[in-house]
């Protein structure tokens, strides 16, 4: 008895540190996090200006911004674009570079620098570096287009047709290193055995590409997509310091539209509304995701 009494109190003790360390980032989420998520959502159904008091308008936010807001659909559309285009080039070039630089070649390590560097650069100064690169009057690019002979070359962020695409190669620059080194890690996990037993079979490097390495990097594939996918989703701050949205409303993504609404024009009470239907579209996408990963795994 004694023995299992003092076993209890050597794991009440271990239980007791554990929650200490647990604890600090429980207060932490609960105060900057859930806090503010259960304020929002209540907020959605009131209209507030933070200088007059909160008043509750029902469902007139969600009435407004399905029936009335232009610039709801259009910021959501631009949103699904923007997605739908950045978060698969995102994670096949980063795929593609993790398996060129896990080869044996001369510079590995310094082009892998290179390539991460613009992760962990400001995003401020990423941004000038690409917008300076791509300004339609004295870029360089536009410059090594008019020399192969394009006369009217794009006018790229100035342009609404280019705007997003500028924007979305932007995108795709910055974080295309920091996914690359996380493909990385899992290439070098794949047991070199593997691809010494398929060569030995005859198999092409597309074959053993197919049957060796996506097997093995598809529990990293489907983390790598979910990270892009809410990443791409709540995406404000590349827009807001290169185009502020413009030119019109080209480039004005729901995140954006999200600031205005609160910070711009003080509709507080609107913006929470417009977050909660951002909200609901992160949920939906992510549960479809991880429903999608199981059968996926399943097949494999």
């Amino acid at each position: 008895m004694a023995r299992e009494q003092g076993k209890e109190q050597i794991m009440k003790k271990k239980n007791l540190v554990a929650y200490s360390f647990i604890l600090p980032n429980l207060l932490g989420f609960f105060v900057f996090t859930f806090i503010p998520i259960i304020f929002s959502l209540l907020l959605s159904f009131c209209e507030w200006d933070s200088g007059n008091p909160i008043k509750f308008v029902g469902l007139d936010n969600f009435v407004t911004m399905f029936t009335k807001d232009k610039s709801f659909w259009i910021s959501l559309k631009n949103t699904l674009y923007y997605t739908v285009v950045t978060v698969p080039v995102t994670l096949v070039l980063s795929l593609f570079l993790a398996i060129l630089m896990n080869k044996p070649i001369k510079g590995r390590n310094f082009f892998r620098s290179v390539l991460f560097f613009p992760y962990v650069a400001s995003l401020v100064a990423v941004a000038v570096v690409w917008m300076a690169l791509f300004n339609p009057d004295r870029g360089p690019i536009n410059g090594i287009l008019m020399a192969l002979g394009v006369n009217n070359p794009p006018r790229w962020a100035a342009s609404t047709t280019w705007a997003m695409p500028t924007i979305i190669g932007l995108t795709v620059w910055k974080g295309m290193g920091y996914y690359m080194i996380v493909y990385l890690a899992a290439l070098q996990g794949v047991p070199k055995e593997l691809y010494e037993a398929a060569a030995l079979d005859g198999a092409s490097g597309w074959q053993q590409f197919r049957n060796v390495t996506w097997p093995n990097v598809t529990p990293t594939t489907f983390f790598i997509l979910m990270m892009l996918l809410v990443s791409a989703f709540k995406s404000y701050d590349t827009m807001y310091i290169t185009t502020q949205g413009g030119p019109g409303e080209a480039t004005k993504v729901l995140a954006y539209h999200i600031y205005n609404s609160a910070f711009v024009s003080s509709k507080f009470g609107y913006a929470s509304a417009l977050s909660m239907v951002l909200f609901v579209i992160v949920m939906v996408v992510t549960l479809i995701q991880f429903k999608g990963e199981k059968r996926f795994t399943n097949y494999l």
